[in-house]
């Protein structure tokens, strides 16, 4: 639990590497929103992601990770993370959720974003729009909370805090994965500490400079509960409803923060919830 791992804190030089890791993931994201269109396969869509990974110069972090065999995790509808792109050919209106990662240098960035793919699919749709849009939201939310909070326990808060004003404002009745957290990030894709994204009595470590995060809250349209499929990766929702995933990975600087895997470094997100980026000096 916390304060029981040792945390890794970076130096400046370090957390710059980061930063080129997460503009190489950034790239990852551009390309995917770019291409993912119905009548694709899921296969299809991970090679566009080793593309660029190919181009940059990196390599994945997920591919071949505890035998992990696809350059990032795709997941559509019910499947909440860890899915395995294959022949899985995209419909109109599903919500697909990409999660990459990519390593420069030997220091990693892990970053996810859910959409909508194609036009039309009806009411699934439409409240699937609405839970990605909390689920950005929420993430966003936890962001500017590590730039002004004391402890890391503010990220769940955050969450939480979001979830439950959709549901007082009529935008969605949507549920918090408490299963699956992010994690601390650096020489390794996950380490030390835990990323709670839900309320805890515990309050975490103390936020200091050196300290590189991702933040990834995932909801569901239905029950949180969730079992993994027989190949040993892919998480689904036991009850078929469809779920969103968004993550950036995040270096905590003096001064506040500065998101590695947003282009801008996080700083329109971050100025609707008042906060401004650090510079990385």
């Amino acid at each position: 639990m916390f304060g029981r791992a040792r945390i890794e804190y970076k130096t400046p030089d370090q957390v710059r590497t980061m930063r080129r890791a997460g503009l190489v993931v950034a790239d990852i994201h551009a390309a995917l929103r770019e291409v993912a269109a119905p009548g694709r396969t899921t296969a299809e869509l991970d090679a566009v992601a080793a593309e660029v990974l190919q181009r940059a110069g990196a390599r994945s972090n997920f591919l071949g990770y505890h035998g992990f065999p696809a350059n990032v995790c795709i997941s559509v509808n019910e499947e909440i993370v860890h899915g395995i792109p294959g022949e899985r050919v995209l419909a109109a209106g599903d919500l697909v959720s990409f999660d990459c990662g990519a390593v420069v240098d030997g220091w990693h960035s892990d970053a996810a974003f859910s959409t909508v793919v194609g036009e039309g699919g009806g009411g699934d749709a439409a409240a699937s729009e609405a839970l990605s849009a909390v689920t950005e939201e929420a993430m966003w939310a936890a962001i500017a909370a590590l730039a002004t909070g004391d402890r890391l326990n503010v990220v769940g808060d955050a969450v939480e805090t979001v979830v439950e004003a959709a549901a007082r404002e009529g935008r969605g009745e949507f549920a918090v994965v408490t299963e699956y957290v992010g994690h601390g990030i650096g020489s390794a894709m996950h380490q030390a500490p835990d990323v709670l994204n839900y309320r805890t009595r515990e309050k975490g470590p103390k936020l200091r400079p050196g300290m590189c995060l991702a933040v990834e809250p995932m909801l569901t349209a239905g029950s949180p509960e969730n079992t993994v499929l027989e190949d040993d990766w892919t998480v689904v929702t036991t009850d078929g409803s469809r779920a969103a995933h968004w993550e950036h990975s995040v270096a905590l600087v003096d001064g506040g923060v500065w998101v590695l895997s947003s282009p801008d470094g996080g700083a329109a997100k971050l100025a609707e919830h008042g906060v401004t980026v650090a510079p990385l000096d």
